[in-house]
């Protein structure tokens, strides 16, 4: 099972997206033949021109549990503010699709994750997958793991399962 999760994620890693996800999560993840992940709804999704996207009129549907702090805080998205998404969505996947945060609303969710909580590993969830994670949600972006290295990482993983 794990090593099929792994397999699911590595085509989404492969090609640096074009665009701004802003809203990576396992509910906008479609499964295809051959267990292809692809990604969907692309309604929040803005164009990279110069590498940052600074969003304007306050937090409008934004998916605050998903979403990294700068992104909330300053409207600024990255790529690296979409590696805190996919932190989130390790962990929905191997929560076996918990919500995030399942105890807290949208603004408790803010204030502890400002203040430095991040949630645990889902039980079961191998210890190199809560490290990848973790990364992820690094308050700094500067700090967190590009998606070509989180790709690496998950194909050492694979590899030494095989």
């Amino acid at each position: 099972m794990q090593s099929v999760v792994f397999l699911l994620f590595f085509p989404c890693l492969s090609h640096p997206f074009l665009c701004f996800l802003r809203d990576l999560a396992a509910r906008n993840c479609l499964v295809a033949e051959n267990n292809l992940v692809k990604i969907s709804d692309f309604g929040m999704s803005r164009e990279r021109d110069d590498g940052v996207y600074s969003a304007e009129g306050g937090l409008k549907q934004i998916p605050v549990k998903w979403t990294a702090p700068e992104a909330l805080y300053y409207g600024r998205y990255t790529t690296q503010s979409d590696v805190w998404s996919f932190g989130v969505l390790l962990w929905e996947t191997f929560s076996m699709g918990m919500t995030p945060y399942t105890s807290m609303n949208n603004q408790q969710t803010r204030d502890e994750v400002e203040k430095g909580y991040r949630m645990p590993a889902p039980q079961g969830c191998p210890v190199e997958i809560s490290r990848i994670m973790n990364n992820c949600w690094q308050y700094d972006p500067q700090n967190r793991p590009t998606f070509k290295k989180i790709r690496t990482e998950l194909c050492a993983m694979y590899n030494k399962m095989t």
